[in-house]
């Protein structure tokens, strides 16, 4: 990252070559739009390259940095999508819990990945689902209430109390 801040467009390609599948892989889950996936990728690349300076090390790894910009770009996409209900394609809600992990998993373990997978099953759909459709989708609580028919109460417990339980769950090691 300090090659790319002062300049340095061999080692915005390194960058690229060493993470643009994380990121395309993150992208096309959100959007589910192999099209939109690739515009995301564009963005996060030349976000990267305009704010390299402002990266700190000590707040994230490179990867977690650049695969919260692809969320934050793939999010704004979707929600500009939603704004065009005519220009709507259904992306289907993934599959966190299945054995398929994304390519955005490369940034972890396969310790860490193994782990929240189990987690995540542990929890069960009702808790996991809502947190889901706010990761994936950026639904907000009320969204995610509206969307599955239940009490925005219920889903903000439910999202509360699974968040703890991860949280918990993955400091302490567990997941199975």
């Amino acid at each position: 990252m300090e090659r790319v801040a002062v300049g340095d467009a061999s080692a915005l390609g390194d960058l690229y070559d060493a993470h643009a599948r994380s990121i395309y892989s993150l992208a096309l889950r959100i959007l589910g739009n192999p099209s939109d996936a690739e515009d995301v990728v564009q963005d996060v690349f030349t976000q990267a390259w305009r704010q390299a300076a402002r990266y700190d090390s000590r707040r994230a790894t490179v990867i977690g940095w650049l695969l919260m910009i692809a969320r934050s770009r793939s999010l704004d996409r979707l929600r500009a999508r939603q704004a065009r209900p005519d220009q709507t394609i259904a992306a289907p809600l993934p599959d966190l819990a299945s054995g398929d992990p994304g390519q955005e998993a490369s940034a972890l373990t396969a310790e860490d990945v193994d782990r929240l997978r189990a987690a995540l099953v542990r929890l069960g759909d009702a808790a996991r689902t809502p947190i889901e459709l706010a990761y994936y989708e950026g639904l907000s609580q009320s969204a995610i209430a509206e969307r599955l028919g239940q009490p925005l109460g219920t889903v903000k417990t439910r999202m509360r109390v699974a968040l703890a339980q991860l949280r918990e769950w993955l400091l302490q090691g567990e997941g199975t």
